[in-house]
């Protein structure tokens, strides 16, 4: 998916964003499953040649934020990462990490993702479980303070 066509107005262009410089691309953006990869590069390793933690943290939350704010932002809402529960279950060293993030639950002020990493041979490498808070977006009225 080209980053430029997301349908989302962000405030930082995705190219200066924290996303692109750990090198999160999104294949895959729906409202009940999305799917994102990260090639690997020393660049996203810890010192021992793994692929840090926070990079499989980073793509859940990124990922499971980008499927909610598509639905939520055309509503008048914002979203935000509200928890982040990863668990490791083997390590990275090559490749690409690949996540799929399928939505369990779409409320009314929170939606709940779980999230899939796998490595190219599609070995469960971690999991995690993304809670997304959506709130209304600030507006002219709600920003300002006399």
């Amino acid at each position: 998916m080209d980053h430029a066509a997301m349908p989302l107005d962000l405030p930082v262009p995705f190219d200066e964003s924290f996303d692109a410089l750990y090198g999160l691309q999104i294949v895959e953006l729906g409202e009940e499953r999305a799917i994102a990869r990260v090639p690997v590069s020393n660049a996203i390793k810890q010192p021992l040649g793994l692929v840090h933690g926070g990079v499989f943290c980073a793509m859940a939350e990124s990922l499971a934020s980008h499927a909610t704010a598509a639905v939520e932002f055309p509503r008048g809402n914002s979203v935000r990462g509200l928890s982040n529960q990863t668990s490791f279950i083997r390590p990275i060293t090559e490749g690409t990490v690949h996540a799929t993030a399928l939505r369990r639950h779409r409320g009314r002020t929170t939606w709940i993702w779980d999230v899939e990493i796998t490595d190219d041979r599609e070995r469960l490498c971690a999991v995690s479980r993304m809670t997304i808070a959506v709130r209304p977006a600030p507006g002219p009225s709600r920003d300002s303070r006399s």
